[in-house]
């Protein structure tokens, strides 16, 4: 059996808000890049003991149709093998999505960076007040 709990909170690993300041930005993508690293590690971990079940269901089968059991049960217990066995291939699949999640946070962040960080730089260190965004287009 497994050994993962699920999460009781509720709440989202980053909130959605209005804040769109350079460092609040680049911590929500830092933030987004740890947490989806961590659901990777988690459901490589499902993935791994769903496989181990799903082996562990096959030679149950097995065992079952060495006792002279109803093959009908023999027949079941293989179904839950096979359907074991896809579980753990979707879990792989999702797994690889999450690590693509990641990838392209950290991408996103770099870039956020990139072309960000100078005028943020700027903005920063001096002293008079910044006008608020949208105030040259008038």
């Amino acid at each position: 059996m497994s050994d993962l709990v699920p999460r009781t909170s509720g709440a989202a690993a980053v909130p959605a808000d209005s804040d769109n300041r350079y460092k609040a930005v680049q911590a929500k993508l830092d933030k987004l890049g740890k947490t989806m690293d961590d659901a990777a590690v988690e459901l490589e971990a499902l993935r791994r003991d769903i496989k181990a079940n799903a082996t562990h269901t096959q030679g149950v089968s097995g065992d079952i149709a060495h006792a002279d059991l109803d093959p009908k049960f023999v027949t079941l217990t293989d179904d839950v093998a096979v359907a074991l066995g896809g579980s753990a291939a979707a879990v792989k699949n999702l797994g690889a999505t999450a690590q693509e999640i990641v990838t392209l946070t950290y991408q996103a962040k770099g870039t956020h960076s990139k072309l960000y960080r100078g005028l943020d730089e700027i903005r920063s260190n001096r002293r008079e007040k910044t006008p608020k965004p949208g105030f040259f287009d008038r």
